[in-house]
């Protein structure tokens, strides 16, 4: 249990710190998508989900650029055109999300004033936000494989192996093993 353990709570910790960037990237994030809304809305006579949708825009181009060079940027970079395309993906729903719960309140309920606009903007990036932590960590920004070692591959062979039998170490990259029951010499013995 003591190693289990510990590695529960390392699995843990590394998750709250997670929580922790993702909420510090979308609190400014948060941040921008306001007050872009807000300044569309009193300088401009563009209908309040359309000036939404454009702040939502901004802070998706403000978001990634914190999630990839600070929240994750631990995580796989080898797939950019991949990560970018998924991010777009999951961030449309997202701003379908959170602009589909303003728009149900702007024009279903006629709840269009100021401070209603602005409060189901926010409720609507809070129901958005929780999609969009659990779609970037699970698909954009994917954790990179654990390098296996060649000492932890021989201790998990060494594990795996029956008792009594004995071992062989395994050939060096580019190396074919032998056939089993044919010694090197016999490998090296020309065939009749």
């Amino acid at each position: 249990m003591g190693e289990r353990g510990g590695a529960l709570r390392g699995q843990l910790h590394q998750l709250v710190r997670e929580v922790a960037k993702f909420g510090a990237v979308g609190g400014l994030g948060v941040l921008v998508n306001l007050a872009v809304f807000n300044l569309v809305r009193q300088t401009t006579e563009i209908p309040v989900v359309r000036a939404s949708i454009i702040a939502t825009v901004v802070a998706i181009a403000f978001n990634y650029v914190g999630f990839r060079y600070f929240t994750y940027r631990d995580r796989d970079k080898t797939g950019r055109t991949r990560e970018l395309s998924l991010f777009l993906l999951f961030s449309v729903i997202g701003l379908v999300i959170e602009n589909g719960i303003l728009y149900a309140a702007t024009y279903g309920f006629d709840w269009d004033g100021p401070l209603q606009s602005n409060f189901f903007k926010f409720f609507g990036i809070g129901v958005a936000t929780m999609f969009r932590f659990w779609s970037y960590r699970t698909w954009v920004f994917r954790h990179q494989p654990e390098p296996v070692t060649v000492a932890a591959a021989g201790a998990e062979a060494a594990a795996a192996a029956p008792a009594g039998a004995e071992a062989v170490p395994a050939p060096p990259p580019g190396v074919r093993s032998a056939a089993p029951g044919r010694s090197s010499a016999d490998r090296l013995a020309p065939r009749r």
